[in-house]
């Protein structure tokens, strides 16, 4: 191979590869499925050696060696864009810090040099004959924290799906400063999530709000996965993919034959995404398919281009909704539980597609450990949420109850909608509360 030589000069042992990373840096990690899982725990052996090298992270695939390694926070400070259950964990333990990223904005925090890096860590496919790693399954902002950083070490999973993508995709051996071979694990898989009949009601409502031809997104969880079964067994055809995430739910629909991309104004024939997480079905599918293209997020959450295709339909989850119309999608109080993610930038960019919807759904009520039923439509939310969506942003919403539109009413005719779509047991509750909040005229 034209490139080995290259290679061969450039790898060397986890161990060796981290002791680039000095007391005080700051030290990216690739985002999801591309996290260096291998150079993270060689990081962690360093525990006592460095000080105070600051790592950030986004959807860690489990436990992050550097944070477990040292909780009382000396060498290493553990940050993350976007929170999975384990940073959640790591979070309550007070050894993992949020920070807070509207997903499309990722890459401009780099290229506008408002964050620094030292080091950037990624994990690849194998280098191939033209000495391209592929980003796989996770492209994000990858390159963005590669040209902001000033060492590169690539860490290469035979494992990893070679991922054909619209730019930014790869690196070449000749930009990066040390290659690393790991253990080959197998890729991370989202356990399958059960999906009750709830889910399954309000996947009927939001199907039936899809046309043919319509552009999708879709969030993750057993709501996202209960709509992707529905539409898979639909009589709904030519649809397309503009995504952030890609997941089980769109193999579904495609090999069930309802999308082809022939619809929709940018990349033709092709679906769209900046990542992808799932089962090794989704991974499978994926692996060197030209129907697929990977891009930045700045390209897949691009208001522009997410309303340039009609029918653009954008369907997300949320926590809570209050009855001015606020949705929070990411804490609980003041408890952190994810991010903020794309569900602004898709919230916005599909409500100015021509003929598009942005959908958020959640049960009507949750039954806590006690037994006790709590709504999740709120008379306002709760001291220390974080408002993920803004009122005057919010387009549909959907319960199991039905599906209201909040655009364009005033504040006691949203507030009537969201109650007439909350569980029944706390609608004339809400009403009063409204009242006493003086949100009727």
């Amino acid at each position: 191979m034209k490139y080995t030589s290259q290679l061969n000069s450039k790898l060397m042992s986890p161990s060796d590869a981290v002791q680039m990373i000095q007391s005080n840096d700051w030290v990216d990690y690739a985002c999801f499925l591309s996290t260096p899982i291998t150079l993270d725990k060689a990081l962690a052996q360093r525990v006592g050696e460095v000080e105070n090298v600051k790592v950030r992270s986004l959807g860690f695939p489990g436990l992050a060696a550097v944070a477990k390694a040292d909780p009382e926070g000396r060498s290493f400070s553990y940050n993350s864009w976007h929170f999975t259950g384990a940073d959640r964990k790591l979070h309550d333990q007070k050894v993992c810090n949020y920070i807070p990223l509207c997903y499309h904005e990722g890459p401009g925090y780099y290229d506008n040099q408002d964050i620094t890096t030292d080091v950037m860590l990624l994990r690849t496919t194998p280098m191939d004959s033209n000495g391209f790693f592929n980003f796989g399954v996770s492209n994000s902002f990858t390159w963005a924290q590669i040209r902001a950083a000033k060492k590169i070490i690539v860490e290469v999973n035979e494992n990893m799906p070679y991922c054909y993508g619209g730019y930014e995709e790869r690196i070449h051996i000749s930009e990066v400063d040390a290659v690393v071979e790991s253990d080959n694990e197998e890729m991370f898989c989202l356990p399958e999530p059960k999906i009750s009949a709830t889910d399954e009601q309000i996947a009927e409502i939001v199907v039936s709000q899809i046309e043919n031809g319509s552009c999708l997104q879709l969030g993750i969880g057993a709501m996202p996965n209960a709509i992707g079964k529905l539409i898979a067994k639909s009589n709904l055809r030519n649809l397309g993919v503009h995504t952030e995430m890609l997941c089980d739910s769109f193999v579904d629909i495609y090999e069930a034959g309802c999308i082809d991309n022939s619809k929709k104004k940018n990349d033709i024939g092709k679906m769209v995404y900046t990542f992808a997480l799932g089962s090794k079905k989704t991974y499978d599918f994926l692996h060197h398919n030209p129907s697929c293209s990977s891009y930045p997020v700045n390209y897949t959450n691009s208001l522009e281009k997410i309303s340039a295709n009609d029918r653009a339909i954008a369907i997300n989850n949320a926590l809570e909704i209050d009855l001015f119309g606020q949705v929070s999608s990411e804490s609980s109080g003041t408890r952190h539980i994810s991010g903020t993610g794309g569900q602004f930038d898709y919230t916005y960019g599909c409500y100015h597609s021509r003929g598009g919807k942005a959908l958020i759904c959640l049960t009507s009520s949750v039954v806590d450990k006690n037994g006790t039923r709590h709504s999740r439509i709120r008379p306002f939310l709760e001291p220390g949420t974080i408002t993920t969506l803004p009122r005057v942003f919010v387009n549909y919403v959907v319960t199991e109850y039905g599906i209201v539109n909040l655009k364009g009413k005033s504040t006691w005719e949203r507030a009537k909608a969201l109650v007439s779509i909350a569980h029944p047991e706390f609608r004339e509750e809400l009403t009063e509360k409204a009242k006493m909040m003086n949100i009727q005229m």
